[in-house]
């Protein structure tokens, strides 16, 4: 496959994915390609150099560490949890609140059981649990 450069006669610039240059030059021929922008055939190639992607010469990639990316997660979810409204026990009567409309609408955090947060995933009222710090624990 290879991703090439082209631009239609009203100077439209786009990309488009073809096996090759010459089903690009079938296509084209053939009024198969066409402006996004709009629908306009007359199209030619930009120069450029290709990206062509095989699966015998791909190089090699390195596997992102999970521990590190879950460690990175955590620390998001918690400054984000820093900068919300702590509702303490009343997290999912004021989770309902805010997503029925009759609350104004903020970032909040407090405690929830089991059963309170499946019934507010279940109304389509977004959650998420967000592990403690160790300074919150104690």
């Amino acid at each position: 496959m290879i991703v090439l450069d082209l631009i239609c006669d009203q100077e439209h610039r786009f990309e488009a994915w073809f096996a090759s240059g010459e089903a690009f030059d079938t296509q084209l021929a053939a009024g198969l390609v066409s402006c996004p922008q709009c629908a306009s055939h007359q199209i030619r190639r930009l120069p450029s150099a290709p990206y062509v992607q095989t699966s015998s010469h791909s190089a090699p990639t390195r596997q992102p560490d999970p521990q590190a990316i879950a460690k990175r997660l955590i620390e998001a979810l918690r400054a984000a949890a820093s900068k919300s409204e702590d509702v303490g026990e009343r997290f999912a009567d004021e989770a309902r609140r805010i997503h029925y409309g009759q609350a104004e609408e903020r970032a909040i955090r407090g405690k929830a059981n089991q059963e309170d947060v499946i019934e507010l995933i279940d109304e389509g009222i977004p959650v998420l649990p967000v592990p403690p710090d160790k300074d919150d624990l104690h």
